[in-house]
């Protein structure tokens, strides 16, 4: 498939011929299936017809593009020159027997071309005379009888009738049948007449069921034909996607990555392939990725709103459309055989199912480390915040050591996390590596430079991506205020985790307030039972004084 699609990559005109010849073709695998089951519709066969007109060009085109000196056309091609199929019976049996523009369904007359069934025609021909027989008789019995106010009409009850005015009785020839009496005129009918009215009537119901049965032959015909036409429906697909490829990279400045049988991925400026298109004027930032032998897992840090979550998912994807056969966004791809991509990213409740967001995320955590092999991809995104911190930095820590440690797994996987505890790892782990997403900051300001770089991120900047989402400022600075007391007290930023990761485990969960706080021993010390309500105001008014005075 690489082959075809380089070949339509490098052949702008060819390609740009064949993407207009097969333009509005229709779904002849459709319309092939739906005549198998004997559910086809005249427009369904209408369109196979169309198709089928169109396909010797499209042959034809792909036939001078492989047979043209400076083509590189490979087996693909030719393959689906063998496999295009005009079927020229097929043609010309939609042709000859539908009409141009036949109604939408069956059990409505005009399904069936005039010429193309004797018969059909014959009874369509001679309930036309009748028709026309009878819309004369008025003409040809006024000058006949000189009866000039005979009049010639129908109702559902008598069917056609000769009317004559009581005054012209004397008129009438013998050969009329009375059939009804009116209080001014007389109804009359004659042999001709009735035979001609029952041609009329009965016309419409045979030449319907007539039409039914053609129509159903034809389609026993074409269902016959099913697996040449569902070949040459396959052809055409595979050469709409060749072509699709070939566009798509052409217009984007994809190149061809190399695929091999090894453990290595290997992505240089890769971008992300739906972000890029929707940057109206900016810039899409294109970054690197490695993983290898050696480094197998990268654990990635970095703020939120720098782009982790999109570098995740453009590395799934440029290894997705390589392994379909796709020209690739990037300066340069490797990519080692994957069997398959597995994803752990974002996570909602199913409260149908009474599982909780962290439920959903450990479920889905739990059959990627039951269903990986060594020859996967795992894309992790933030194991384990769906909890407490030191549950889920536990169950981050366990994850990454299991898919390391594990003979079956070893998988070639990307971990992105807030728990910069994990970056101790890659001490501990041999095939463990750091990255995060580059930072630049300039004052109180900070940049995003969206840039995969090696090593572990130092700060998270959470603080800034709340005063960027419109936070009340009282709020931005209230938690400011918090994050520095906390930095200073050694409650918060990038800590190690134990040498022994168990020993991490055991450590209590942090506390905004110290539990010696003189505050707080007070409000333990007192006897609500006992106070009055002024005595409460005063022990609060007093503790009230304490909590500004510090």
């Amino acid at each position: 498939r690489l082959d075809a699609v380089a070949t339509a990559h490098a052949a702008p005109m060819a390609r740009a011929e064949l993407r207009q010849a097969l333009h509005n073709l229709g779904d002849l695998e459709r319309w092939t299936n739906r005549a198998v089951q004997r559910i086809a519709q005249p427009r369904d066969l209408v369109g196979m017809r169309l198709a089928l007109g169109r396909l010797p060009a499209i042959r034809a085109l792909v036939q001078q593009w492989i047979d043209s000196p400076q083509s590189t056309a490979g087996s693909a091609l030719q393959r689906i020159v063998r496999q295009l199929d005009a079927c020229e019976d097929v043609y010309a049996l939609l042709a000859a027997a539908l009409a141009d523009d036949p109604p939408a369904a069956t059990g409505t007359l005009g399904i069936v071309r005039p010429g193309f069934a004797p018969e059909l025609d014959d009874i369509a021909a001679r309930a036309a005379h009748a028709r026309q027989w009878v819309a004369d008789l008025e003409r040809v019995e006024r000058e006949r009888t000189g009866i000039k106010s005979l009049k010639v009409g129908y109702n559902k009850v008598f069917g056609y009738y000769i009317e004559v005015t009581h005054a012209n009785q004397g008129l009438v020839p013998a050969t009329y049948i009375r059939k009804q009496t009116l209080a001014n005129a007389e109804r009359y009918i004659t042999p001709e007449l009735k035979e001609y009215e029952s041609l009329i009537l009965n016309a419409e119901e045979r030449l319907l069921d007539l039409e039914t049965q053609i129509y159903r032959q034809v389609l026993e015909q074409v269902a016959a034909a099913a697996p040449r036409l569902l070949a040459t429906a396959q052809a055409l697909a595979e050469l709409d996607v060749y072509l699709a490829l070939a566009e798509v990279a052409a217009l984007h400045r994809y190149v061809r990555p190399t695929i091999a049988d090894d453990g290595r991925l290997e992505i240089i400026e890769g971008r992300h392939p739906v972000v890029e298109q929707t940057l109206a004027d900016v810039r899409f930032v294109p970054n690197d990725a490695r993983l290898d032998e050696t480094e197998r897992i990268v654990i990635l840090t970095g703020p939120n709103m720098s782009g982790k979550s999109t570098f995740l998912r453009q590395v799934a994807l440029i290894a997705l459309m390589a392994q379909i056969g796709s020209f690739v966004p990037a300066t340069s791809a490797h990519i080692g055989l994957i069997d398959r991509i597995f994803t752990r990213i974002g996570a909602q409740d199913e409260i149908h199912a009474g599982q909780s967001t962290f439920m959903v995320e450990m479920i889905e955590t739990a059959n990627i480390l039951h269903h990986a092999t060594a020859r996967s991809l795992l894309i992790l995104d933030e194991i384990g915040r769906g909890t407490s911190t030191y549950d889920g930095l536990a169950i981050a820590w366990a994850v990454v050591e299991y898919i390391h440690n594990h003979p079956r797994l070893r998988a070639r996987t990307l971990f992105a996390t807030h728990y910069h505890e994990l970056t101790d790892l890659a001490q501990r782990l041999p095939h463990v590596v750091n990255w995060n997403v580059a930072v630049a900051e300039q004052g109180d300001d900070v940049v995003f430079l969206h840039k995969i770089v090696p090593g572990a991120a130092d700060r998270s900047y959470g603080v800034h991506v709340a005063r960027l989402a419109g936070m009340p400022q009282a709020v931005v600075q209230r938690a400011e205020e918090i994050l520095a007391d906390l930095e200073r007290s050694g409650a918060a930023g990038p800590r190690r985790l134990a040498a022994d990761p168990a020993e991490a485990m055991v450590v209590r969960q942090l506390t905004l307030f110290s539990l010696a706080d003189p505050i707080i021993e007070a409000l333990k010390a007192i006897d609500i039972s006992t106070l009055t309500p002024l005595e409460a105001i005063n022990q609060l008014y007093q503790l009230q004084q304490q909590a500004r005075a510090r």
